[in-house]
């Protein structure tokens, strides 16, 4: 919106030439004349510009900008505490968000002390997947909340839904109906996209040049949170379904409500900080020390049989390790780096006394156009674009251009804007092939491993969420590095691991003797990696204004997965073996089937559908090559000038 302004103060002046704008109207009849423009934009930021004849023979026009902050948003620089005591305490919203995780471990409940049979039991899984899975509504809210109120929201999701499993399972309320349950475990794990969102977005946006590290890392740490849930379980709650709902009644909630002062969004710095680096570089470190811990624990505590006490100091080791990232704010308090801020040359400043006595608290002046040390961050995808840029905004000051362009890739995206896109729709099918997929392995993988000849599924099932961890965390660091240094879009190894994913899917179908663990192990890590590529590729392409409706819409291809190849698939197929096996007519969930033929087409379809998300990778990687150059061609990110974050 353009508004006309009388006076304007505390404003720095920067001399452009008529040539330069590209506008010979300007001149025109107006060289006695003085316009002021003021730009309001959502958020924070007000922007007044003035334009004025400065000398008649040289004909050069001056373009003053003033920028006021409001006070709403604290004006945090990256590099200081704040942001990396958000990350901090994002890793234990991010586990929190994890309780999504824990339904194997009180489903038995659920079917012996209410009597449900196994299609009611799958039924209530098919509720578990949707609550968590469907989280376009708290991608429209983010943008409308500050994080904890989206923190609040998933806070009395997790009350409200596991209170009423708590009540069911624990019998202090008697025969509630099967639908009532249904409709709360929905409720209960859509808690997890409340919290996910809320951290996943502040994050990305609080660090917009280091997106795939800190997708990376936060989706690594969800992938540790069932074998963190696991520990409590195990020690804590002494192996009770009654006691873990009621802890994730209250203890999910109480620890958002401690978590949620220091999730905020603070103002992100896209200069390149040394200290950055290593910082990023701790926290994975941490992460994977701390995958490691929880696997070795598991393994070996049903060989060693652990008592109490041990449990205990392994439970209390567990959690030093997950305060690790709070490391980094503590360092930074007891040695802090002084950051020398570079001055603005060439900067005219008209009536600097009248600027010292009229600069409020509320409003802190700063240029808008800075010298060539911002714009290798800031600035427009094409150096000639930013004349043009300048020229359109004036232009509709002065009324002759009306029209609104349509955002480029990079640029930020409204939803109606990016669905008619076919990068957008090219993403989802390659997320979909790959998640979808990974999903229906990691659904039947107890049966997988049953019908090979393997009966204690402990380990592979350990084994897989290890690798999946990997394959998140390792996601991130691998394709920020070759993003920054050779501008490579990061959905080739999208494209890469969906290649290993058909050689996996072959290798399960062939059932050779001694290749289950491999298979497993390699198909962790190339499930993992699509998560952590997905998440900052959608922000690259359409931006981080509407992020979080972009992460959610593109977050269903997981449960639409797990419905079609799971569920009808793989969940027919077996079915239909597992009779032939028993001479059975009638296909019933009450008999198991032994032997590669049980998930053998299975695989072989799931191979091909991969091989599908391969080529869609491919066309899409070809597709979105020139947004990566535009974006890192100088090797770090450029955040486009259209871009509200």
């Amino acid at each position: 919106m353009l508004h006309c302004c009388k006076n304007l103060s505390n404003c720095h002046v920067i001399p452009f030439s008529d040539k330069t704008l590209g506008l010979p109207y300007f001149s025109k009849g107006r060289s006695s004349s003085v316009l002021f423009f003021s730009l309001h934009f959502p958020g924070p930021l007000k922007i007044h510009i003035s334009l004025s004849p400065q000398d008649n023979e040289t004909h050069k026009n001056l373009l003053s900008v003033q920028i006021h902050h409001k006070t709403s948003m604290a004006n945090l620089k990256a590099g200081t505490r704040p942001p990396w005591v958000g990350l901090g305490a994002a890793v234990w919203v991010q586990i929190a968000s994890g309780n999504a995780y824990n339904f194997p471990l009180y489903s038995h409940s659920l079917k012996s002390v209410l009597g449900f049979n196994q299609h009611q039991l799958t039924m209530l899984g098919v509720a578990n997947d949707i609550g968590e899975n469907v989280g376009l509504l708290p991608g429209i809210a983010c943008n409308k909340f500050p994080p904890w109120v989206i923190l609040l929201i998933g806070s009395f999701a997790c009350i409200l839904g596991y209170g009423v499993l708590w009540l069911a399972v624990s019998q202090t309320v008697l025969y509630l109906p099967y639908w009532l349950l249904w409709l709360a475990l929905c409720v209960a794990t859509n808690s997890s996209a409340w919290l996910s969102t809320a951290v996943l977005v502040t994050n990305m946006r609080n660090f917009p040049v280091s997106r795939g590290t800190v997708a990376g890392i936060l989706k690594g740490y969800s992938g540790l949170s069932a074998a963190v849930f696991t520990e409590i379980y195990s020690t804590i709650l002494r192996k009770s379904s009654a006691n873990l709902l009621m802890f994730l009644s209250f203890g999910v909630p109480i620890l958002c409500f401690v978590m949620m002062y220091f999730v905020r969004a603070c103002t992100p710095t896209f200069g390149e900080d040394s200290a950055e680096h290593g910082h990023f570089l701790f926290i994975q470190v941490a992460s994977v020390v701390l995958g490691l811990y929880v696997l070795i624990t598991t393994i070996l505590d049903p060989i060693f049989h652990f008592s109490a006490e041990v449990s205990y100091a392994i439970l209390v080791g567990m959690v030093v390790l997950l305060m690790a990232p709070l490391a980094i704010p503590v360092k930074m308090t007891f040695c802090p780096l002084r950051i020398n801020q570079p001055e603005i040359r060439n900067q005219q400043v008209a009536s600097s006394d009248e600027t010292l006595q009229g600069e409020g608290n509320a409003d802190k002046t700063e240029p808008l156009l800075k010298s060539s040390e911002s714009s290798t961050y800031l600035g427009s995808f094409r150096e000639g674009d930013e004349a043009s840029e300048v020229a359109m905004l004036l232009a509709v000051g002065e009324g002759a251009v009306k029209k609104k362009r349509r955002p480029k890739r990079g640029e930020d995206f409204k939803f109606t804007e990016a669905v008619i896109k076919a990068d957008f729709w090219l993403l989802f099918l390659v997320y979909f092939t790959g998640v979808g997929s990974g999903v229906t392995v990691l659904n039947n993988l107890a049966q997988i491993g049953i019908a090979q000849g393997i009966h204690s599924t402990t380990i592979l099932l350990s084994l897989f969420s290890f690798c999946n961890f990997i394959g998140r965390l390792g996601g991130g660091v691998v394709s920020e590095h070759f993003v920054r240094s050779k501008t490579v879009p990061r959905t080739l190894w999208m494209t890469c691991t969906q290649i290993i994913m058909v050689i996996t899917y072959l290798l399960f179908a062939s059932a050779i003797s001694g290749t289950l663990y491999a298979a497993t192990a390699l198909l962790g890590i190339c499930y993992g990696v699509q998560f952590s590529i997905m998440i900052p590729t959608v922000s690259e392409l359409f931006g981080l204004k509407h992020f979080g409706i972009f992460y959610n819409f593109m977050s269903l291809g997981n449960p639409l997965g797990a419905f079609l190849f799971s569920g009808l698939l793989a969940g027919y197929i077996y079915d239909n073996e597992a009779a032939k096996q028993h001479g059975l007519g009638l296909i019933t969930s009450s008999i198991s089937c032994i032997g590669p033929n049980c998930f053998r087409l299975t695989f072989l379809i799931l191979a091909g559908i991969c091989g599908v998300g391969s080529v869609a990778s491919i066309i899409l990687t070809k597709r979105i090559w020139p947004v990566y150059q535009m974006l890192y061609g100088g090797g770090s990110f450029r955040l486009p000038q259209t871009s509200t974050y």
